[in-house]
């Protein structure tokens, strides 16, 4: 027996409302870039957190100053859009800066994110992109923070100078390094005779979860 007109109703009202609520979830998603030197295991994680909804975002950018780095392998295992930057021996400094502010713009974008980016960002895009760049950082800033301070450096200098307590911070990017307004810090236990490699696991960790919840903040203020 064919279904009776009134019984059909339904299904396509609910087919017909979930269309409408696809393109409005579509239209008020947050598009991210994701500037990337390094592994890509932030990149994989905000990539992640946008397809299970934990963030009300998409990446419609990824962005890297080193093309043969993991994170655009990543990018490009994922159906992601890729931009590598010129390098510094074939352009300026302030020509980078306007290739990325173009990209961006290009792109529509409305928050960017770096991640493991190893260059500073130029004036252009931070005037373009005011209080719209944020960067997760390996330690609990101010303190090592600055120019030079990436990576497992962080890791060594917070094990050499014998703190008991690291963490990863979240913060606006400015024109100077690591010294934008903290957003989110979480903090973790600096282990008796812990070697770099051990702690930079356990910051990772805590940065996965921070810079998460830190956008879900930012991004849905009032959830």
């Amino acid at each position: 027996h064919g279904q009776s007109s009134k019984e059909r109703t339904p299904h396509a009202l609910f087919a017909a409302l979930n269309v409408l609520n696809e393109k409005i979830n579509q239209r008020a998603r947050a598009r991210l870039a994701v500037l990337v030197s390094g592994r890509g295991s932030h990149l994989m994680n905000l990539h992640q957190a946008c397809k299970s909804n934990l963030l009300s975002a998409e990446v419609v950018l990824v962005v890297t100053n080193r093309p043969d780095c993991g994170a655009m392998q990543i990018a490009l295992d994922q159906g992601l859009t890729r931009s590598t930057l010129p390098p510094l021996k074939h352009s300026s400094e302030d020509s980078i800066d306007l290739a990325l502010r173009e990209q961006l713009q290009h792109h529509g974008v409305d928050w960017v994110i770096t991640a493991g980016y190893l260059k500073k960002i130029g004036p252009q895009t931070l005037d373009a992109f005011e209080n719209r760049i944020i960067n997760i950082h390996p330690s609990l800033l101010p303190k090592y923070g600055g120019r030079g301070m990436y990576g497992r450096r962080v890791h060594e200098a917070v094990i050499a100078a014998g703190e008991q307590v690291s963490g990863a911070s979240v913060h606006y990017v400015n024109h100077c390094f690591d010294s934008g307004a903290v957003i989110a810090q979480s903090s973790v236990a600096v282990d008796d005779n812990m070697t770099a490699e051990a702690l930079a696991d356990r910051v990772l960790r805590a940065e996965h979860t921070l810079l998460i919840s830190a956008l879900q903040g930012i991004l849905n203020p009032n959830e």
